[in-house]
């Protein structure tokens, strides 16, 4: 007799908003909190998608360092979120704080267009 072992359960689909915080999570190696996320649907003759406008956080040292990474490679960096192409992703403000609670503020948006 043999006997079949039942498929595991899956958990629930991980959102493109989701997604794309885990990326730039990535990105910044970790270092970063998410501090605001808002998303505006958008759509133009030829394309749709979202909007997203995020605040980031480097607290310290060390997570400034990896913010500064994070600016520079941001433009160039490879998404890879599935139906989704990024079509631009910019820094808009950066805020940095020096002395003993050095801090940086970063403000990112990107535009994510639906792949068909």
């Amino acid at each position: 007799m043999h006997l079949e072992s039942p498929p595991l359960p899956r958990g629930p689909r991980r959102t493109s908003s989701e997604r794309l915080r885990e990326e730039l999570q990535t990105l910044a190696r970790g270092h970063a909190l998410i501090t605001a996320h808002s998303e505006k649907s958008w759509a133009s003759i030829t394309f749709a998608g979202t909007r997203h406008r995020l605040d980031l956080s480097f607290d310290g040292a060390e997570a400034i360092e990896a913010g500064e990474r994070f600016i520079a490679y941001l433009p160039e960096h490879e998404f890879a979120i599935p139906k989704q192409l990024v079509a631009d992703a910019a820094v808009t403000s950066v805020d940095h704080r020096i002395g003993p609670d050095a801090r940086m503020d970063v403000r990112v948006e990107l535009l994510l267009l639906d792949e068909e």
